[in-house]
């Protein structure tokens, strides 16, 4: 089972959401492996990394995935080595002819095309997190929004 996350980089930490998104993955992933496609660039995106860790010390056949947006050569040494001691495997998807400004949606974009379900935090109908959770329910993937807003 592969899961995205996405959600407002000015997203503020919830408890209760934690929880929502613990039960949410307890009920779904039926004793399948796990892969979590992880963002490393706001708000949600550190709060699921968070949440995606703590079910991993409970399960082992689960994997954190930090998809990057940027070819690894721009990462740097530096960061390359933070993000390898964060996540267990770091994923580049091949963006290099897409302008540096659109990596990002370009990224989200390949996240939901292999995500079996996406868990969104979405309090707004506008920017990227947005245009992402539309794009899942298009593709018709597993949607759950822990903000209930939609």
């Amino acid at each position: 089972m592969v899961v995205a996350f996405c959600g407002h980089s000015s997203y503020t930490r919830q408890n209760e959401d934690k929880e929502r998104i613990l039960a949410i993955l307890e009920k779904e992933r039926r004793g399948e492996a796990v892969n979590f496609l992880l963002g490393e660039y706001g708000g949600f995106d550190r709060f699921a990394y968070e949440c995606a860790k703590e079910f991993k010390a409970k399960h082992q056949n689960a994997k954190l995935i930090f998809v990057t947006p940027y070819h690894p050569s721009i990462l740097g040494a530096e960061r390359t080595a933070f993000l390898n001691k964060r996540f267990d495997e770091i994923v580049y998807p091949e963006l290099e002819n897409v302008p540096i400004r659109f990596a990002i949606s370009h990224r989200n974009r390949k996240i939901i095309d292999k995500a079996d379900i996406v868990i969104a935090y979405i309090s707004h109908t506008y920017g990227g997190a947005y245009t992402m959770y539309k794009q899942a329910k298009s593709k018709g993937k597993l949607l759950y929004n822990i903000a209930d807003f939609l």
